[in-house]
Order: structure tokens, then C-alpha cells, then sequence
């Protein structure tokens, strides 16, 4: 560490995802303008599913929670880096990053098992609609919920204690747009491959795990709607289903590329395109795909339309 009196020497430099060209300067309007879309997006879908009675049910009350998990999400990433860019200031406290890492460990895990989540939902719907009330009851999506971000909080204790406990003494330049665990054992002068096993079960732990309970729950999904007889139920029900498995597979697949590849095959660029992919555009994605295919959203989104009117 370096032992200037200066408090500002143990600060963290972001490198950051733009330089100052025209054509940077463009794509840092686009990102911010899809900063305030994921805002206002997530916003909205929790507002309408927390005042609309059609929506007071257990698949709704799942999609608030990831609303409001990307809305944290995107809210502890982009507002730092846009202050960094527009201030031309690059540097971040060493408490600013660890609650970053904590931040965004947290979200990430627990959006991770409730994906799971709400994939046993449509389990359950789809092939025990008649007892869907009793196995989906307020108590157990509460406790899924609570088991969500108890899972995400404990991830994120433990990986950010651990990351910045380790001794930063080459240059502390992240070659990044906010404080990732991977990218700050690039600069950690001691052995951290005892760290970097425990990060890589914990990826296995909070990643594989609740993508084999989505891939269970869709498999049998999938064998029961190929066993309908209506023609309209199975669209109804491969409609509902598809939005989810697109949302897991962008969030999955992004989150697998940074987190379970073997540090020697890291690459700085190519890992910053895919962490802007799900802190930045996935977010906002997330409210658009459950909107615009989702009759009872789109129902809830004209009433609360007119009753602004008529106000």
C-alpha cells in the first residue's frame, strides 16, 4: 500500500469504458439515455404491479422484486461512471469500491436464484394449475424472495471482505468501468489462487446450481405444454415462458463469460463489452420484454395512463 499522507494516493483509478472522441462522447449519451430508460422502466413495472389489483399475484410479485434488483443494479454502477467521465475524474475510494463489489455481487447472486425462482413459478402454474394457490402461497414467495437476497448478501460479504484484503503495492489502475473482483486481482502483488478457487465454487454455487432448478423446471414445462390439446393454451403458455428464458439466457450467459472463464483466457476489452451487456443494457431490456408481451402489464400500463389523464 502506499503510505502517503495524502488520502487520496489510496484511491482506485476506473480507466473507464469511454475516452473523449466524438464518437465516444456519442456512445456515452446513448448509454446514459439507456441509464434513465432502465430508471424509468423498472420503475414504472414496480409501480404497476404494486397498484394494479390484476397484478397482486405471486408471478408479479417475483418480477417487482427483479425490477427492483435491476434498478439497484444499474443505480450502483452507472450514475459513478458518468460523474467519473463528465468530471473528468477517474479515481474511486477503496470504500466506494468494495461497496460497489458488495452492491453488485449481491444483485447478481440473488437476480440468480430468483430466476430460479420464478422458473419454479411457471413450474407450477403451468403443470399444477389447479393447486398453483396452495404451492405458490404469499409465505413462500416471500420466502423465496428473502432467500434471494439473503444468498446474494452473503456472496457479496464474503468476496468483497475478501477481495480488497489482499495488499495492492503495483499501480492501482483499473482497467475497467467499476470495481469487479477479477479485475482488481490483476493489481493484488500476493498469491491468490487459494481466492480465486473460493471465487470460482462460489460461481458454481450461485450460477449452476439455480441454472440446473430453470433447466428442471422448463424441462418439465416443456413436456407438459407438448401434452396440451388446445392449441391457444400452449401458445398462452409458450409466450409467458419465452420472455423468461430470454431474460435467463442473457443474464446467464453474460455472467458465465466474466465469471467462469479461466483467468488466462481474460481479456480486459472483451470483458468490459460483456459487463456493460448485463449492468448496463440488460436492465433495461428486463421491462421491455415482460411488457410488450404480457397483456395483463400492457392492460395495467393503459389504466394507470388514463387515470393520469383524468386527474
Amino acid at each position: 500500500m502506499d503510505n502517503s499522507t495524502d488520502p487520496t494516493a489510496m484511491n482506485f483509478i476506473l480507466l473507464g469504458l469511454f475516452d473523449y472522441t466524438k464518437t465516444h462522447q456519442v456512445l456515452f449519451s446513448l448509454v446514459f439515455m439507456t441509464f434513465i430508460a432502465s430508471l424509468v422502466g423498472n420503475i414504472l413495472m414496480i409501480l404497476l404491479i404494486h397498484t394494479d389489483p390484476r397484478l397482486h399475484t405471486p408471478m408479479y410479485f417475483l418480477l417487482s422484486q427483479l425490477s427492483l434488483m435491476d434498478l439497484m443494479l444499474v443505480s450502483t454502477i452507472i450514475p459513478k461512471m458518468a460523474a467519473n467521465y463528465l468530471l473528468n475524474s477517474r479515481s474511486i475510494s477503496p470504500a466506494g469500491c468494495v461497496s460497489q463489489i458488495f452492491l453488485f455481487l449481491t444483485l447478481g447472486g440473488g437476480e440468480c436464484f430468483l430466476l430460479a425462482a420464478m422458473s419454479y413459478d411457471r413450474y407450477v402454474a403451468i403443470c399444477h394449475p389447479l393447486r398453483y394457490h396452495v404451492l405458490m402461497s404469499h409465505k413462500l414467495c416471500s420466502q423465496l424472495v428473502a432467500g434471494s437476497w439473503l444468498l446474494g448478501g452473503i456472496d457479496g460479504l464474503m468476496q468483497a471482505s475478501a477481495t480488497l484484503s489482499f495488499p495492492y503495492c503495483h499501480s492501482r489502475e483499473i482497467d475497467h468501468f467499476f470495481c469487479e473482483a477479477p479485475s482488481l486481482m490483476h493489481l493484488v502483488c500476493a498469491d491468490t489462487i487459494v481466492f480465486e478457487f473460493f471465487m470460482y465454487i462460489c460461481c458454481i454455487l450461485m450460477l449452476l446450481i439455480p441454472l440446473s432448478l430453470i433447466v428442471v423446471s422448463y424441462s418439465l414445462i416443456l413436456a407438459a405444454v407438448l401434452r396440451m390439446h388446445s392449441a391457444a393454451a400452449r401458445k398462452k403458455a409458450l409466450t409467458t415462458c419465452s420472455s423468461h428464458l430470454v431474460v435467463v439466457g442473457m443474464f446467464y450467459g453474460t455472467l458465465m463469460v466474466i465469471y467462469m472463464r479461466p483467468r488466462s483466457y481474460h481479456s480486459v476489452g472483451h470483458s468490459k463489452v460483456v459487463s456493460a451487456f448485463y449492468t448496463i443494457f440488460t436492465p433495461v431490456l428486463n421491462p421491455l420484454i415482460y411488457s410488450v408481451r404480457n397483456k395483463d402489464v400492457k392492460g395495467a400500463f393503459r389504466n394507470w395512463l388514463g387515470k393520469t389523464h383524468a386527474m
